[in-house]
């Protein structure tokens, strides 16, 4: 039953958007609210909206009855910043407009299109986008821009930040800008004033403040997405540019991106990379200062625990199972449109390197298999190590980034970290060349003693990233609910109080993804904690990271692969715990329909997934044990007596045809409904196209 004002706000909305996308059921809005994240606020209202007068008009209504909005993509993102308990507001089909610029060196994207598709639409042309984050292939730009994603071969150079070129975006008062319209850029200056007059305000305070200048430019020298991009502030003079740059990264909290525009990249014909064996993590970091003025691509690292999650895969070498506890391996890349450059580059990284031993000789490879397995051991690692965990539990992954030089010494501190709190299971690699690690663990949230682990972990952790090592406590990842109460921590008051007059600025109100990046409560990244219950063998371990979503056929119809599985786990909790009755009954009067019998059980979902779910399998077995036990009867009756089953199938079709001759196949057809409509569906209808019966075949 929807609140008052919600109820209103449905009411209102369906007068211009069609109520088969304003969904309300709880079953939908579950499904459609989760994230990638390990959090779990379910909407009041799920919203899939298809156009910007849609998006106008909600905003316009949601203002007028003080209803927040949260506004979401492909919802990979992994810090809780794409979840809401009011209304979701999803922009992914309808959504998938895609221009190239005549001289090829912008690209326009729609929010829908996947990270992926991109690079597909650019690569006749030999180009690319410039993030590359590990999700590409089921994130969507709108999420890779709102988080100001990198990846492993961008670093900071050509991230979201740095190859925006122009946006298009729609304000909590439903203003439009699009900045690369020299018409809506001069009616925005004049429509709003004040709001020009207080990023200039903003950027000139900052200018004339050194300490908070210099803190600034020195915190972005390294991958940093913690809180807003506030080097938009000193990187640009005009507002507007400002204003652009401030979006990068803003995590849905200040507008809608309606549209991006992006530099494309140059997507070198020929590649190569190399596992380095190192044998120790100071050893592979000393490798990676080194490797910085070298011509690589990329530089990642995994230590001993990445590895060793990966060296059962059946393209792993067989050596990585003999490797000591002390070693680590270096991913290096690199690339050129000219082969013989690409060589000289592999000489050149040799050299470079040379000074530091290694576990074993190395090579490049170009050779396809070997070449993917690499960096399906580097990408995977997230879900990869998710899917060992123990069932019930929830697989963390922070994202953090050091001054290189330091890299070392806080690795061993992260290591040390790990074992002072017993998370023995985490696995650290990132991007070393930025100084950018991701560590990864299985975390219990099903008591208080487990979250005040994670607590006392999340603690400390602040203090080495920030008080020791001088880091980032979000290189890439974005702020969300996960990281903001430490926000503050990180860049100080002066710069904090900045960050909250931005939000202030673009969402006075704050009704635009509110709690997300800005939060004044301590504790919120230990409440709304999301269950994960045991549920069935074949899918126990998803971590519900979405990357099936893109490969299935159903997906926009009813559910995707990971949304079936998020309804099957609410099922199995709510069954398990007695604690909701009217809640599972509501939930299971849509379970068929969306989750059975839509899919098309086809397996596409596996071949996507790092863990190889079938979720396809997963809904026979569902089928199977949903079926009630006279149906289950008869399926085994018809089982052991098929010889007198098709016989007695072969008669009935051809009584129907002789009926079909004498009667005709409008009287036929409407005896057939009706016998259909007074047997309640169990008598099948007639159809002209219906086979006769055949001859039995003889098998003598």
């Amino acid at each position: 039953m929807l609140a008052p004002a919600y109820q209103k706000l449905k009411d209102i909305l369906s007068v211009s958007i069609d109520p088969k996308r304003i969904l309300t059921s709880p079953l939908q809005t579950l499904a459609y609210g989760t994230d990638a994240s390990f959090y779990r606020l379910i909407p009041q209202i799920v919203i899939l909206v298809r156009n910007e007068t849609e998006v106008i008009e909600i905003i316009k209504q949601a203002k007028l009855l003080n209803i927040a909005l949260t506004f979401r993509a492909a919802g990979t993102s992994l810090s809780g910043q794409a979840i809401t308990d009011s209304v979701l507001v999803v922009a992914t089909h309808g959504w998938k407009q895609f221009e190239l610029s005549n001289n090829k060196e912008k690209v326009k994207l729609e929010p829908g299109i996947i990270g992926a598709k991109a690079n597909t639409l650019l690569a006749p042309h030999g180009l690319k986008i410039g993030p590359d984050p590990a999700s590409i292939g089921a994130a969507m730009i709108g999420g890779i821009v709102a988080n100001n994603a990198s990846g492993m071969c961008c670093g900071t150079a050509q991230n979201s930040y740095q190859t925006i070129a122009d946006i298009r975006i729609i304000l909590s008062d439903g203003t439009i800008l699009d900045t690369s319209k020299p018409e809506s850029v001069a009616s925005f200056k004049s429509s709003q004033p004040a709001l020009i007059e207080e990023i200039e305000a903003l950027r000139d305070e900052i200018k004339n403040d050194d300490t908070l200048y210099h803190l600034i430019k020195n915190k972005f020298k390294i991958k940093n997405t913690t809180g807003y991009s506030i080097n938009a502030l000193v990187d640009y003079q005009d507002p507007i540019e400002i204003i652009k740059h401030l979006m990068v990264g803003s995590e849905g909290t200040l507008a809608f991106i309606s549209n991006v525009t992006l530099k494309t990249v140059i997507d070198e014909k020929y590649k190569a990379c190399s596992l380095i064996i190192f044998n120790t993590i100071q050893d592979a970091c000393n490798a990676t200062i080194l490797l910085k003025s070298s011509p690589v691509a990329a530089v990642e690292l995994l230590d001993r625990e990445s590895i060793r999650s990966v060296e059962n895969d059946n393209d792993a070498p067989d050596f990585f199972k003999t490797l000591p506890e002390s070693a680590c391996a270096l991913l290096v890349e690199c690339r050129d449109n000219d082969f013989a450059f690409l060589i000289q580059k592999q000489v050149e990284i040799r050299a470079q390197i040379q000074s530091i031993p290694t576990f074993s000789d190395y090579e490049f490879t170009s050779e396809p298999k070997q070449y993917n397995f690499n960096w399906k051991a580097r990408k995977g690692l997230l879900p990869t190590v998710g899917g060992l965990r123990k069932t019930g539990t929830t697989v963390i992954i922070e994202d953090i980034a050091f001054p290189l030089p330091q890299l070392a010494d806080a690795s061993l501190a992260l290591k040390d970290l790990f074992k002072k709190y017993a998370y023995h299971d985490a696995v650290l690699f990132g991007h070393a060349l930025e100084g950018n690690l991701h560590f990864v663990f299985s975390q219990d949230f099903s008591n208080q003693a487990e979250i005040d682990r994670y607590e006392q972990l999340m603690s400390e952790l602040a203090e080495l990233v920030v008080d020791r090592f001088n880091g980032s406590l979000k290189a890439e990842h974005g702020t969300g609910r996960n990281m903001a109460p430490f926000v503050e921590k990180e860049w100080g008051a002066a710069a904090y109080t900045i960050m909250k007059r931005i939000k202030k600025i673009f969402d006075p109100n704050n009704k635009i993804n509110p709690d997300v990046l800005i939060n004044p409560d301590p504790k919120a990244h230990l409440k709304n904690l999301k269950p994960l219950p045991e549920c069935d063998s074949i899918v126990d371990k998803c971590m519900e990271c979405g990357f099936c979503e893109p490969h299935c056929v159903s997906e926009g119809m009813t559910l995707s692969p990971r949304q079936r599985i998020v309804i099957a786990r609410e099922i199995s909790r709510l069954e398990s715990s007695k604690a909701d009755p009217d809640r599972l009954a509501d939930i299971r009067k849509d379970v068929t329909y969306q989750l059975d019998e839509t899919c098309a059980t086809d397996g596409l979902c596996a071949l996507a997934c790092p863990v190889n779910i079938d979720t396809g399998k997963f809904v026979k077995k569902w089928r199977a044990n949903e079926l009630v036990d006279g149906n289950k009867k008869v399926a085994a009756y018809i089982g052991s007596h098929m010889a007198g089953t098709t016989a007695t199938v072969r008669t009935s079709l051809k009584i129907i045809q002789v009926f079909h001759a004498i009667l005709g196949t409008t009287i036929l057809k409407g005896l057939s409904n009706g016998f259909h409509y007074i047997t309640f569906g169990k008598v099948p209808k007639w159809i002209p196209e219906m086979p006769k019966g055949a001859s039995k075949i003889n098998t003598k």
